[in-house]
C-alpha cells in the first residue's frame, strides 16, 4: 500500500491536512508536527522556537489533535518511505522530502512582502526568514493547491510557475455559512480579533490597534478572541486597560464568533476572509478590496475532496 506522509503545524494546518487524509484513506497515511533540520533542529529542542509552528503552544495543539483524532504518527517522517508529502508550508523543505514527491497547500492568507521579503527573494536567504510572504517560493513540490483565481494570479506575481498552481480551494476557508449554525451565546457585538505579530518579532502598536476597535464600536459591546500564540495575561492587561467592559477569549473557535458578530477588525489574520464571505463589516490592515480578490472560493467544503485528487495523481 503506498504510504502519504501529512506534515502538520498550527491548528489550522494539521486541521487541513486531517481533513485532506479522509478522502485518501485507500492510502497509508502518517502525520508528523512540523520539523526543520540541522540548527534548527537543534534550536527547536531547546524550545528556542516554541514562537513557531515546530514548538510551544502550536505543538502541544497539534499533538493533542493528532491524539485526539487517532490517527497513526510518524515524527519527522523518519519510519517509512513515503511515496508521497503532502505539507501546507514550503518556508522549510525538510532534507528526507526534497526527493519526494509533494503536494503543497495553502494554509491561509500570507504575510505582505515587506523589505525582508525582497532581501529573502534576491539574495535566496532562507525562506523563513520572510515568514509566510515567501509560501510557494521553493519550487520543490509538484502542484500548488491554492484559495482562488485571485491567489493563483498572486502566487504567478511573486514568481510561481503557472503551470504548477491548482485552484482546489481551502478547506477551513471554503465554507463560511456553515458557522451561522452556532451556540455561541453573544449576538450583535465587534469582535477583534488579534495577531502574534509581537510574538513572532514584528511590530505592532497594539495600544493604536485597541484605541481604533474602541472607535469602530461606538459603544457597542466588544469581544476580543486572542491569537492562539499571543501572550495571554499581557494581552488581557492592555485590553482591560483601554476597554474595561470587554469580554476576552483566549481560546475557542473564532469562527462562531465572527458569525454572530456585526463588525469584525483584523490585524494579519485570515479570518478576514471568514468576515468577508459572511458579508460582515470587516477591517484589516491589508487593503479590502485586494482581500475580495483573493478570497478563498465557497463551494459548499470540498476543497478537501479536491486537493484529494490533485494528490491521488501522484498515487495511482
Amino acid at each position: 500500500m503506498e504510504k502519504v506522509l501529512f506534515i502538520c503545524g498550527s491548528l489550522n494546518q494539521t486541521t487541513i491536512m486531517h481533513e485532506i487524509s479522509g478522502h485518501l484513506s485507500e492510502f497509508d497515511c502518517y502525520f508528523t508536527p512540523y520539523y526543520g533540520d540541522g540548527l534548527i533542529h537543534v534550536l527547536n529542542n531547546y524550545g528556542m522556537l516554541d514562537f513557531t509552528v515546530m514548538g510551544g503552544r502550536f505543538r502541544q495543539q497539534t499533538d493533542g489533535f493528532l491524539k485526539s483524532a487517532g490517527v497513526k504518527t510518524d515524527y519527522r517522517g523518519a519510519s517509512n518511505d513515503y511515496d508521497l508529502v503532502v505539507t501546507c508550508q514550503d518556508l522549510i523543505i525538510q532534507k528526507n522530502i526534497r526527493k519526494k514527491k509533494v503536494v503543497l497547500v495553502q494554509e491561509g492568507m500570507t504575510d505582505p512582502e515587506n523589505f525582508i521579503y525582497h532581501l529573502v527573494k534576491r539574495f535566496k536567504l532562507p525562506r523563513y526568514l520572510a515568514s509566510t510572504a515567501a509560501t510557494g517560493l521553493s519550487d520543490a513540490y509538484e502542484k500548488f493547491c491554492v484559495a482562488s483565481e485571485g491567489y493563483r494570479e498572486h502566487f504567478i506575481g511573486k514568481g510561481v510557475k503557472p503551470e504548477k498552481i491548482v485552484v482546489t480551494g481551502i478547506p477551513n476557508f471554503d465554507n463560511a455559512i456553515q458557522y451561522l449554525d452556532n451556540r455561541f451565546p453573544y449576538k450583535g457585538y465587534v469582535l477583534v480579533a488579534t495577531s502574534d505579530t509581537r510574538e513572532t518579532f514584528k511590530l505592532d502598536n497594539r495600544e493604536k490597534f485597541l484605541k481604533n476597535a474602541i472607535s469602530i464600536a461606538d459603544g457597542r459591546q466588544l469581544i476580543f478572541k486572542l491569537h492562539p500564540n499571543e501572550k495571554v495575561e499581557r494581552s488581557t492587561r492592555e485590553i482591560k486597560r483601554h476597554a474595561p467592559d470587554a469580554i476576552i477569549f483566549s481560546d475557542g473557535d473564532i469562527n462562531p464568533m465572527i458569525a454572530n458578530c456585526d463588525v469584525l477588525i483584523t490585524q494579519y489574520s485570515s479570518v478576514s476572509f471568514i468576515g468577508l464571505a459572511l458579508g460582515k463589516e470587516v477591517y484589516s490592515y491589508f487593503d479590502l478590496e485586494m482581500l475580495r480578490r483573493l478570497l478563498p472560493i465557497q463551494n459548499g467544503g470540498v476543497s478537501a475532496e479536491r486537493i484529494a485528487e490533485v494528490c491521488r495523481g501522484y498515487l495511482c
